[in-house]
């Protein structure tokens, strides 16, 4: 559950912090006018992302099982990949962020409002859609039965945009850099599991051998139906019989990864700082003299 609230408010902020740059941006410049289409943008954007959530979850189960274990396992790895690209993506241009999305609404306003509308939809939707597969693939991946996993993410969107309408009122204070700096590595950990969990999908779908080979066996010092095993379940995708191919998938991705992520090149002098809207507190914690009023 824990993991999925970490992926749930990770994706969530960063949609939330979008939102507030462009109707903060509106407002500053007196175009109180393009309000609506920008929230037409964005709803249709969140309704394509749960429609394509429920596509994931439910066109699935029409298939065979071997199938199943295919479309989990590859949409894993894609998953994945997605994540991983995000969360470096963030690292590297979250400072241009604010510049990049005030040229696009510039532009947008001058062609009207169709353009302002794919302009909002296009900036959440990539998110939006982000979130839905990385979720399925992380819910796939517990298979507990249960539905704590689609609560933790409810639980992580719900914080996030809790957290956006602070940014927006310039009520909270928060280093976002290394907010996302220490949620991204977080997220590198739970995609290594996730990534593991899409091997052993692949594997029970035969397009990976080694099934039956084990790297080890510790499901008599952890159970997978104790309260330790079924957390470890859920925040690290952890399985007490993970085959070679498992952990090897395991180790390739998350030491590297990890090691590269962390790793403080790019962050020293301020780099890497995500700043909000600007009438909203800065990342250093600074409070804006007015609030915008929406």
């Amino acid at each position: 559950m824990f993991s999925n609230y970490l992926i749930g408010l990770r994706e969530g902020l960063e949609a939330s912090l979008v939102v507030c740059i462009l109707i903060a941006y509106l407002v500053k410049t007196g175009r109180r006018d393009a309000l609506k289409p920008v929230w037409t943008g964005i709803a249709i954007a969140v309704l394509i992302a749960m429609g394509f959530g429920c596509v994931l979850e439910f066109g699935s189960q029409e298939l065979t099982f071997e199938a199943q274990e295919a479309l989990g396992g590859s949409l894993s790895i894609l998953a994945v990949g997605l994540v991983t690209w995000m969360v470096f993506w963030m690292r590297r241009t979250a400072r241009h962020l604010k510049s990049e999305l005030h040229g696009k609404l510039d532009a947008a306003l001058a062609m009207g409002t169709g353009a302002l509308v794919a302009t909002a939809f296009l900036a959440v939707g990539r998110e939006g859609l982000e979130t839905a597969l990385f979720v399925w693939a992380s819910v796939h991946a517990a298979g507990d039965g249960t539905p704590r996993p689609l609560i933790g993410v409810a639980l992580g969107l719900a914080t996030a945009v809790f957290l956006g309408w602070l940014f927006y009122r310039g009520a909270l204070r928060i280093n976002l850099a290394k907010f996302f700096t220490w949620t991204g590595g977080m997220l590198v950990v739970v995609a290594a599991g996730v990534l593991a969990y899409g091997f052993h999908d692949l594997q029970e779908a035969r397009w990976v051998p080694g099934q039956y080979s084990l790297a080890f066996d510790i499901s008599d010092t952890i159970p997978p139906d104790s309260w330790y095993g079924t957390l470890l379940k859920g925040v690290l995708n952890f399985q007490p019989d993970p085959t070679v191919v498992q952990v090897t998938v395991w180790l390739l991705y998350l030491v590297p990864t990890l090691a590269l992520f962390l790793a403080p090149v790019g962050f020293a002098s301020g780099k890497g700082k995500v700043k909000a809207p600007d009438d909203a507190p800065d990342d250093q914690g600074s409070r804006p003299s007015k609030a915008p009023q929406a």
